[in-house]
């Protein structure tokens, strides 16, 4: 889905891990986004609350409560929201992702490129 020109997109970038958050966020920035973020599952589920997002880079491996388990209660918290959901992880099991609702699923560590093309092959109306 392609952006319309001007639009702002609305990130969060959600990893307990500080330096996954400042290179995503620094990625983030080189391509001309902002992000927010948050370090726990239960912390963007508390943003969610308060702010509006187009998208969520979401770690899958946090302690007390893991991306999987944060994007379920997202997406039964917030089912009509159309917000792109996209796994960060090292290792995690892309099925797993998708299944939990999930719009897609990326391998860290991300490159420009890549953040590039998961941005470019989203559908967020302005």
């Amino acid at each position: 889905m392609a952006l319309h020109p001007g639009s702002v997109l609305k990130i969060l970038v959600v990893d307990d891990n500080s330096l996954n958050r400042k290179v995503a966020r620094a990625t983030l920035k080189h391509l001309g986004y902002d992000a927010d973020e948050a370090t726990s599952g239960q912390e963007a589920l508390t943003a969610l609350e308060t702010k509006e997002f187009d998208l969520i880079f979401m770690d899958i491996q946090m302690p007390e409560m893991d991306g999987i388990e944060a994007t379920r209660r997202i997406r039964a918290r917030h089912p009509d929201r159309n917000l792109a959901i996209i796994a960060l992880t090292a290792d995690g099991d892309r099925a797993a992702c998708l299944a939990a609702g999930m719009n897609d699923h990326m391998t860290k560590p991300i490159s420009i490129k890549s953040l590039k093309s998961k941005i470019d092959a989203l559908s967020i109306p302005a």
